[in-house]
């Protein structure tokens, strides 16, 4: 079975830098963030449960994009601590050290390369598994080809699963977005859109300009829908530059074709290396595969 699995490394690094992991110092830095990515690819690689055949890791390297261009409210490295910051570069030598595909993101958002990979080679395996827990990917989902997986709460999602959970399909997930707001991103979404509001009309009215300006044609049950709909009317270019900073880019320039992207193993005098500049000598023999 071939699975292609695709990181947020960004995210990884986030969550291991404000882990509970105990700090990793070396020459005067705290590098845990680092070596927690490492260590949290290595368990991936070794899980017997994911399988891993191919696999790739998307990091944003600065944290601004193109979207900024867009929107200046949205996401950047502003309130990054710099011991953080410091490590991107980092990461990125530490995934490579594991032999593992990095996609290095600057003007695209690793998001977008990880929704394009998901596009671009999800006929072409058996499972696309996208490992991240933020709520734009579950627009990339297909059915149970392309799904997304959160490792920390143990929970694989499917099309099926998202629409029990959310109360709409893929498609609509950059609509909900724009309307909810994502304070993640820097989305402020359209005041007084709430998630069950905006999935009580996504469910019925899948995009933006499907839903009808007048309230008497929304779905039953919503309180307040006319002060709501009158809402939405006077901020509809917001909401709609919202859903565009939300929808994932799907095209990427992605250099490597699938079977580059297939994992044959830790190569381990590079590992070697990078365990010693690191001083992580704990690491040095988890792999499970290996070559030269």
């Amino acid at each position: 079975m071939t699975r292609l699995h695709l990181v947020d490394g960004t995210y990884e690094l986030f969550r291991a830098h404000f882990s509970r992991r105990p700090a990793h110092v070396v020459a005067g830095r705290d590098l845990k963030a680092t070596v927690g990515l490492a260590s949290s690819l290595l368990a991936l690689l070794k899980d017997p449960e994911e399988a891993v055949t191919h696999l790739a890791v998307a990091f944003d390297n600065p944290i601004r994009s193109v979207r900024n261009d867009w929107f200046a409210g949205y996401k950047g490295d502003d309130g990054v601590p710099p011991e953080l910051r410091s490590q991107f570069d980092l990461a990125e030598e530490a995934t490579r050290a594991l032999g593992v595909v990095v996609w290095s993101m600057d003007r695209y958002e690793a998001d977008d390369a990880l929704a394009t990979a998901a596009a671009r080679f999800g006929g072409e395996v058996d499972q696309v598994r996208i490992l991240t827990p933020d709520k734009d990917l579950g627009q990339s989902i297909r059915g149970e080809r392309v799904v997304q997986v959160d490792r920390l709460r143990q929970k694989v999602i499917d099309e099926a699963a998202l629409r029990r959970l959310r109360g709409f399909g893929p498609e609509s997930v950059p609509d909900w977005l724009a309307l909810v707001g994502d304070d993640a991103d820097g989305i402020p979404g359209v005041a007084g859109f709430g998630d069950r509001t905006a999935a009580t009309l996504l469910a019925v009215h899948p995009h933006l300009e499907a839903i009808p300006a007048n309230a008497r044609e929304w779905p039953p049950g919503i309180r307040g829908a006319d002060r709501l709909a009158h809402t939405l009317a006077a901020e509809r270019p917001q909401a709609l530059l919202y859903r565009r900073l939300a929808t994932l880019i799907t095209d990427v320039p992605l250099a490597e074709s699938l079977e580059q992207l297939r994992w044959t193993g830790v190569p381990h005098a590079l590992f070697g290396a990078w365990c010693d500049r690191l001083e992580v000598d704990s690491m040095r023999d988890r792999s499970h595969r290996w070559r030269e």
